[in-house]
C-alpha cells in the first residue's frame, strides 16, 4: 500500500499494491483509507477528485460527526458505522475518542493514563473492535461494500485514519491472503503522517508538562494494539475467517465477490 498524496485528507492512503502470495497485489484504486473528510475540497485537491469515490463510509461516534462533519464528493454515497456506539456506552471510554480532552490537562493525563494505563486503555478497545455488536456491524457493513461493484471506488475512515480505520484495512488485507508481516507493516506505516498531524497537540502537551509517553501512546499505533484484537480473534473463533463468517456474519459468497474484486 502506498500514501496517496492529498492536501486536504489526511493520512489517505490506497490499499492498491500491497502484496499479496503467489506475486499478486491489491488491485489500485478500488479501496482507500483516511482520517475524516472535514477539509476535504475537490476543487483545490485534484488527487482526491481524480479518485471519483463513489461511497465513503465513516467511522467515527456521532460527537466527532457533529464536531467535524465529512465534505463528501458529489454523487458519492455515505455510510455511517459507528464502531465505539458499544463501547461508549459501557463505563470506561476509549483514549481515541477524548484525544483532545486528555491531552489539554498533563495532571488529568497522569492520572488516567499513566503508568501503561493508556497501553492497556488501547488494547482493550481494541478487542472491543473484534466482540462489540457495533464494532461487528461497522465491519460487516466495510466488507459487504466493499465486494459489491457498484459501490466503485470506496473510502473508509475515522478520525486519524490508525485504530478503527487501521483495524478495517488489516482485515480487509487478511481475507485476500496478506501474511501477518504484511499486516503489521501497513498498520504501522501511518505513524509518521499521523504523529505529523497532530504534532501541535503533542508540542502543547509536553510543553505543559505531561509525559511524551502517554501523548504517543494517545497518537500513535503500536504492534501490541494491533496484536490484542488478533489475539481476539483467535480467542474467540481461531481465524480470521471464521470471525468474518460468524462474528460479522458475511457470507462466503461475500469474501469470494470481494476477493475477486481486489486481488490483481
Amino acid at each position: 500500500m502506498t500514501a496517496t498524496p492529498s492536501t486536504t485528507v489526511a493520512n489517505l492512503r490506497d490499499l492498491g499494491g500491497t502484496p499479496l502470495p503467489g506475486g499478486r497485489t491489491v488491485r489500485a484504486g478500488l479501496v482507500l483509507r483516511s482520517g475524516q473528510l472535514d477539509r476535504l475540497d475537490l476543487d483545490a485537491d485534484p488527487v482526491v477528485a481524480g479518485l471519483r469515490l463513489r461511497t465513503v463510509i465513516d467511522f467515527r461516534t456521532d460527537a466527532e460527526r457533529a464536531d467535524h462533519p465529512d465534505r463528501i464528493p458529489a454523487g458519492a454515497q455515505l455510510l455511517v458505522g459507528d464502531v465505539l456506539a458499544d463501547k461508549l456506552n459501557s463505563a470506561r471510554l476509549p483514549a481515541a475518542v477524548q484525544l483532545k480532552d486528555l491531552l489539554s490537562d498533563p495532571a488529568v493525563a497522569e492520572e488516567h493514563l499513566g503508568g501503561g494505563r493508556a497501553q492497556a486503555l488501547f488494547a482493550d478497545t481494541y478487542r472491543s473492535f473484534v466482540n462489540s455488536g457495533s464494532a461487528q456491524a461497522a465491519y460487516r457493513m466495510l466488507l459487504t461494500e466493499v465486494a459489491d461493484a457498484d459501490s466503485g471506488p470506496l473510502l473508509f475512515h475515522c478520525t486519524a485514519g490508525k485504530d478503527r480505520t487501521g483495524w478495517g484495512a488489516t482485515v480487509i488485507l487478511a481475507l485476500l491472503g496478506a501474511d501477518d508481516e504484511t499486516l503489521m507493516a501497513e498498520y504501522l506505516s501511518v505513524n509518521p503522517a499521523v504523529k505529523q498531524a497532530f504534532a501541535p497537540l503533542i508540542e502543547g502537551f509536553t510543553a505543559a508538562g505531561g509525559d511524551p509517553d502517554i501523548a504517543l501512546a494517545l497518537i500513535g499505533v503500536f504492534p501490541s494494539y494491533l496484536r490484542a484484537a488478533l489475539d481476539e480473534v483467535e480467542t474467540r473463533y481461531g481465524s480470521m475467517e471464521k470471525y468474518v463468517r460468524e462474528g460479522l456474519g458475511v457470507a462466503d459468497e461475500t469474501v469470494e465477490a470481494l476477493r475477486a474484486r481486489l486481488v490483481a
